[in-house]
């Protein structure tokens, strides 16, 4: 399922227009982007919780030359499943 997909079945289940679930879930995006761009984590229950780890730097090859590089030290978001959401799947 992709966006496109996703924001319509959410239309279709809260029997809003598409218009209207677009612009909550732009806002849903934005908030937790937001969020975790200070620092905070996003808890929802029985869902999950989004969060940033952070990388450590590390020793990579360039996969075309073969060649050894540096790999810096970086922070990635991470979603991790609530006890709910893991039950239903």
């Amino acid at each position: 399922m992709n966006k496109t997909e996703l924001i319509e079945r959410i239309a279709e289940e809260a029997g809003v227009p598409e218009g209207e679930a677009q612009r909550h879930f732009g806002a849903f995006e934005r908030v937790v982007t937001e969020a975790l761009k200070g620092g905070e984590e996003v808890r929802i229950t029985g869902f999950g919780k989004f969060s940033v780890k952070e990388r450590k730097a590390r020793d990579g090859r360039n996969p075309q030359t073969g060649e050894k590089m540096k790999i810096s030290a970086q922070k990635v978001p991470s979603f991790s499943a609530g006890n709910a959401l893991k039950g239903a799947v």
